[in-house]
């Protein structure tokens, strides 16, 4: 097998691991919906994930996270993405708030929590190129994620 250019493997597909198509031809990855992690420490900025550029939409900058499993939560979804590609220990988070896009085919939950205290994450698998905490003025300087970019201005005027 060909490992992917930082070394790293890519997570096995399981239930759920599909895509999902819309009316208009758009795809979303997940069958059952997927989820997403902000995780905001209030001195450093917020954890962001450069995704590997094989990724949908690859070489943006968005949130880890992916698709859930059958009959898994969006906040456990979340949580078990975000550690599974970016080491994030879930005991270490307080919830804060979450969104749902919902295009009828297919959901989005953002899950939006507080780190209380600081750590690095670390890349756990083959979907992200680099992670980074970004402070939350420079966010928008970077290339991001279409539907993270789009939700980005009313995330962060939650934030403060």
């Amino acid at each position: 097998m060909k490992l992917p250019p930082n070394g790293l493997q890519r997570r096995p597909h399981g239930p759920g691991d599909e895509w999902v198509y819309g009316e208009n031809g758009e795809k979303f990855w997940g069958s059952f919906g997927a989820a997403g992690l902000l995780v905001w420490h209030r001195p450093r900025g917020v954890l962001l994930q450069h995704r590997a550029i094989w990724s949908h939409f690859g070489g943006t900058w968005g949130l880890p996270g992916g698709a859930l499993k059958p009959n898994e939560g969006a906040i456990d979804g979340a949580m078990r993405e975000a550690n599974e590609e970016a080491g994030v220990d879930p005991q270490v988070l307080r919830v804060m708030f979450s969104t749902v896009l919902d295009k009828q085919v297919w959901t989005y939950t953002t899950v939006v929590v507080e780190a209380m205290t600081e750590f690095e994450p670390v890349i756990g698998d083959a979907e992200s190129v680099a992670l980074a905490w970004v402070p939350l003025a420079d966010v928008e300087k970077l290339p991001l994620h279409p539907g993270f970019g789009a939700s980005w201005v009313d995330l962060r005027s939650r934030l403060v």
